[in-house]
């Protein structure tokens, strides 16, 4: 097996989040990406982008960020993503998500098999699985894929409950926030606790670590069967936009570098709120700048 180079390979979307007086990049596995690049851990990202200017920026700024674009696709016949977010009260954010863009088409690309089989962590979520195309490029690459992670990210209308049992389906780690963890366990329990509704749903699809944020409450983490707590941390918030896809990169980087779990979800919190403490998904700072 050759050297692998990216411990840590994101699939789905790319784009453009147009927020009320600036538009960034944006994407949750765009996000991934960028923070464990900036936490020491090299990611690939598997994404499509429209042949147009927006595709063209996003992969200049991938580039300037160090972050690999050779698996990027550019599709002739359909844009690169935009969504239109609005932030309301408590600056929770709605979003507004075109279709179909140009990360709906994502095709299989036999370099694919290899950066995925050698990859330590493969990371998804459900919003790539919104289309036929990237959904069957991403079940081939589950196949694939020796250690998955699901960032749910459930975001109405473009989720079902039948795509959503599928890709619990044989998952390693899950994360998911609080709302998520209560509409999913709806599902099959009528369980109120929240540990009862990890238990629960880590029995029935026997997924070994839960990862559950809860806002500014903290956030749980539930490992073979032991659940750990973090109370979050204070900050003054700015925005939230992000902050999930940042406590998830630092989550698994620590777990890459054999942190305890205690350990990498004190890390993780004091990354989600940092990021919730500085304007858009991905700011610039230093690995210095996250204090536990």
């Amino acid at each position: 097996m050759t050297e692998n180079n990216y411990p840590v390979v994101c699939y789905g979307e790319i784009l453009w989040d147009m927020l009320p007086g600036e538009v960034l990049p944006g994407g949750a596995p765009m996000n991934v990406a960028y923070h464990c690049r900036k936490l020491g851990v090299n990611p690939a990202l598997i994404t499509k982008v429209g042949h147009d200017e927006d595709g063209k920026r996003l992969i200049q700024i991938m580039e300037r960020q160090g972050i690999s674009t050779d698996f990027f696709q550019m599709d002739f016949a359909l844009d690169t993503g935009l969504v239109k977010a609005t932030i309301g009260l408590n600056n929770e954010v709605s979003y507004d998500i075109l279709k179909p863009v140009a990360w709906d088409n994502i095709i299989w690309d036999d370099a694919f098999e290899d950066l995925v089989k050698q990859a330590d962590y493969f990371v998804f979520g459900s919003l790539a699985s919104r289309s036929g195309q990237s959904r069957d490029t991403l079940y081939r690459l589950l196949e694939t894929a020796r250690y998955k992670v699901l960032d749910i990210n459930l975001r109405a209308p473009h989720y079902t409950q039948a795509i959503v049992e599928h890709l619990l389906t044989g998952v390693h780690l899950l994360k998911l926030n609080l709302a998520e963890l209560e509409l999913i366990t709806g599902w099959f329990s009528g369980h109120q606790d929240e540990r009862d509704r990890i238990r629960g749903l880590q029995d029935r699809c026997q997924i070994p670590h839960i990862l559950v944020t809860r806002g500014g409450d903290g956030a749980l983490f539930c490992t073979e069967g032991t659940i750990y707590e973090h109370p979050g941390h204070r900050v003054e918030l700015v925005d939230t936009i992000g902050s999930g896809d940042a406590f998830l990169a630092g989550m698994i980087t620590r777990l890459f570098r054999g942190a305890p779990p205690a350990e990498a979800l004190a890390f993780a919190s004091s990354m989600g709120a940092f990021v919730a403490s500085r304007a858009g998904p991905c700011p610039e700072y230093e690995i210095g700048e996250i204090t536990i």
